[in-house]
């Protein structure tokens, strides 16, 4: 029989956990207008095709595609603006 070799291990509590340097704060990142047009094209999609073939399926694509608008509403307004050198 081969014998065990005993190993050391580390504690979570002692060194492995990384510390933050503080609170970063939340920035919104700015996304493309294909990415709001799409939201808009696949609610649409999913009202009158989706919807009426398939209850479950209908309301499922119409909350992602709501989300998706949302969140590129959201990085409208909130997201940095970006100088660009020309």
């Amino acid at each position: 029989m081969a014998k065990r070799k005993a190993v050391k291990r580390k504690s979570n509590i002692s060194g492995s956990i990384k510390k933050k340097k503080g609170l970063q704060q939340w920035h919104a990142v700015p996304l493309k207008g294909s990415f709001m047009a799409t939201s808009m094209l696949g609610f649409l999609i999913s009202a009158y095709w989706v919807y009426p073939q398939s209850f479950n399926y209908g309301i499922s694509f119409m909350l992602v595609f709501m989300l998706m608008f949302i969140a590129s509403f959201i990085s409208l307004t909130k997201a940095p603006v970006l100088k660009r050198d020309y």
